[in-house]
């Protein structure tokens, strides 16, 4: 494959359009950040520009309202729908092309020249109220906010994904046709190693000292509903019973009312450890330390606690979903989504020490295939096409 230069114009100039970092998105600030860290080695070929506004404080200002999430939820929906793309309008002809680093902000390519936007499409989400309204019913504000997202990734120039699976969806349901897509697989940060490096703090003794030196599963993730905290809590449930000693670490989930309820009716209250959000140096610490990491997740974009988790050596058992099984390959350990009693004996299996599970080679091989770095020269090397294909 022919490796691009600068383009004819000079060094490709190129606009970062990252979430504010106010939004709470771990994985999405990963993305921005790799993709800004790596682009910068390539400072010959490409200037980049970094585009992330705060999320200002609007309504959360008032004195009643501020203290209620739709406060939050509301000063959002002003960035991303009035702010944001009032900078973007500002930025537009300051570059040559745009990167917009997550699909929930597609709707800022109304506002930049359609042509020489990218947007790298997650999963499809966001969309679902509109593309399968059965499945997802939502009221019309909320479709209407949709359809602003989704008709943003139907103009852009450049669609990346992460999966196939990603791919397939967008193919079946004609959001953009093959020949805009393209696969930029996620990356795994140095961080996340078998051996921690001097070079990073791992402050998991310091987490982890509650736990009192006993075993642990470890989940990382949001308590959004597709996530399958219940189903994680059951097995952990059930596994307890067989091993009293077994401790459950959850990292990034603030939990609802009902799976508060849930907690307290399974009594894993007491073995429950949810501490806050961590640097990755520390969260890689968590990985390597624990006995499984789990993702019960009944739906996936990528999935990178799978990959995070292989690099550190850990046991994966995830969703048998296709988008897992793509990802983690031969080096995880699959379960039907929800099946609690198949999670439970797999689990056992593994922490018994019974029946086979991959090898620490076959986790360290597969999360090995992903790179930031590859990343990075995949999405700089579809713009710099991109503008070859404009000027000739």
């Amino acid at each position: 494959m022919r490796t691009h230069g600068a383009t004819s114009r000079g060094t490709l100039r190129l606009a970062l359009l990252m979430d504010p970092r106010e939004e709470g998105w771990p994985s999405m600030d990963l993305a921005g950040d790799a993709l800004l860290e790596g682009l910068a080695a390539h400072a010959s070929r490409v200037h980049v520009a970094a585009i992330r506004p705060t999320m200002p404080a609007v309504l959360r200002r008032l004195p009643i309202m501020g203290a209620h999430h739709a406060a939050f939820n509301a000063d959002r929906l002003i960035t991303r729908f009035g702010l944001y793309p009032g900078r973007a309008l500002l930025e537009r002809g300051l570059h040559h092309v745009f990167h917009i680093v997550d699909h929930t902000y597609a709707q800022l390519i109304h506002a930049l020249p359609a042509a020489r936007t990218g947007v790298y499409c997650h999963d499809l989400d966001a969309f679902r109220s509109v593309l399968e309204p059965h499945r997802e019913p939502r009221p019309a504000w909320f479709r209407a906010m949709a359809r602003a997202q989704l008709t943003g990734l139907e103009r852009a120039a450049v669609v990346f994904h992460s999966t196939q699976a990603v791919k397939a969806e967008l193919l079946a349901h004609g959001v953009v046709p093959e020949s805009r897509l393209v696969w930029a697989p996620l990356g795994v940060s140095p961080e996340y190693r078998p051996e921690p490096g001097p070079e990073h703090a791992d402050m998991s003794d310091a987490v982890l000292a509650p736990l009192g030196g006993r075993p642990y599963l470890l989940h990382v993730g949001s308590a959004i509903p597709r996530k399958r905290l219940d189903v994680l809590f059951a097995v952990f449930a059930a596994l307890r019973a067989r091993h009293p000693a077994l401790r459950l670490v959850q990292l990034g989930g603030v939990l609802t009312t009902g799976l508060r309820a849930q907690v307290e009716s399974l009594g894993i209250g007491d073995a429950l450890l949810q501490p806050p959000r961590q640097e990755r140096s520390t969260l890689a610490g968590l990985y390597r330390r624990a006995a499984a990491v789990l993702v019960t997740s009944e739906a996936e974009g990528f999935g990178l606690p799978v990959i995070e988790a292989l690099a550190c050596g850990a046991p994966v058992v995830a969703s048998a979903l296709p988008v897992l099984r793509e990802v983690g390959a031969d080096a995880c350990t699959y379960c039907p989504v929800g099946d609690v009693p198949v999670w439970v004996e797999a689990l056992t299996s593994l922490l018994d020490g019974h029946g086979e599970r991959p090898s620490r080679e076959q986790r360290l091989a597969r999360a090995a295939r992903f790179s930031w770095a590859s990343h990075t020269n995949t999405v700089l090397e579809a713009y710099l096409r991109l503008l070859d294909e404009r000027t000739t």
